[in-house]
């Protein structure tokens, strides 16, 4: 069932109006990467572009069925903007690459028509390796913040690290790891203007703070199209927002906070939020998908495992 559409609020509707906001993305191109054939094989950190006949999904894949409409939806946005986020596969014969994650992406990636796509080539014998290539990686100075992001995404996901673990070995503070993580969670199309310079990290945190990802999206055209500042954009919605807000002004969250959102958030499917007052008072949503995660949840309080 869709969800009913979001109102914008009498603020943000006035802020935003009914002009056309739309901006001309080109699709996002991976510059100066080498095409992978049967004769080559690259290092696991860099993104390599892999013919997709050359790509054979993984038959562990939990997942069994993909949403047909949301497939056309990611499709329509890869056409449009490119493949932002690429997959990771490993090689399993001298033209045969197998994905280990990504497979919707890959999917939608086909459907829209593409004949090759970027992809990470992962050695799954050899992590110790692959975690070194990632952080390597990491440190290069020329990477846009959604590479960042990524980077640290695959550190958690493909080598089994805590934020924590993974702030220690990139050498990063754990609450400066978890917002470069947030970036993931923007709309395509904003974390498209991020990747290609139209919008800086400063804006992207803004339009984090906006649940809706339409608003999040026209918010980010507003930007480019009037050239606001960081400074600016947030004053606009603070002034289009006074009126449905208690007059608390938020404050960047100690560490401690980032800790209480991964160690409760792994539980749930969604993300969970926490706003907290200059006085120290605040609160924590959680948004479930089903009694299944309140009870695994419960469990784990049970048995003192948070």
């Amino acid at each position: 069932m869709s969800k009913p559409p979001r109102g914008l609020g009498k603020g943000l509707g006035a802020l935003l109006g009914d002009s056309d906001l739309t901006q001309i993305r080109k699709p996002v191109e991976y510059i100066n990467k080498t095409v992978v054939t049967s004769d080559e094989h690259k290092g696991s950190a860099d993104i390599m572009l892999i013919p997709v006949d050359m790509i054979e999904p993984n038959p562990f894949q939990p997942r069994t069925t993909f949403d047909t409409a949301a497939l056309e939806e990611l499709s329509e946005s890869i056409r449009t903007l490119g493949l932002i986020q690429p997959i990771t596969v490993r090689k399993k014969a001298s033209d045969r690459y197998q994905i280990i994650s990504g497979e919707r992406r890959f999917r939608a990636s086909r459907l829209a028509g593409l004949t090759e796509i970027p992809a990470y080539i992962r050695d799954t014998n050899d992590q110790g390796m692959l975690e070194m290539a990632i952080v390597e990686n990491i440190q290069r100075e020329n990477l846009d913040p959604i590479e960042v992001a990524l980077s640290y995404q695959r550190l958690i996901e493909e080598c089994s690290l805590t934020q924590e673990q993974m702030a220690s070995r990139v050498g990063k503070k754990r609450a400066s790891v978890t917002n470069f993580l947030r970036l993931l969670k923007l709309p395509a199309k904003v974390q498209h203007d991020l990747k290609v310079g139209l919008l800086s990290v400063g804006h992207a945190k803004v339009l984090l703070g906006i649940e809706d990802p339409e608003i999040q999206e026209k918010l980010c055209d507003l930007t480019i199209k009037e050239e606001l500042s960081v400074r600016q954009l947030e004053d606009k919605i603070r002034k289009a927002s006074k009126p449905e807000t208690s007059g608390h002004e938020e404050q960047e969250l100690p560490d401690e906070y980032f800790q209480v959102l991964e160690l409760v958030g792994k539980y749930f499917s969604k993300d969970i939020s926490l706003k907290r007052s200059p006085a120290g008072k605040g609160t924590m949503t959680i948004r479930f998908d089903s009694d299944q995660e309140i009870q695994k949840f419960l469990k784990a309080l049970n048995s003192s495992n948070i």
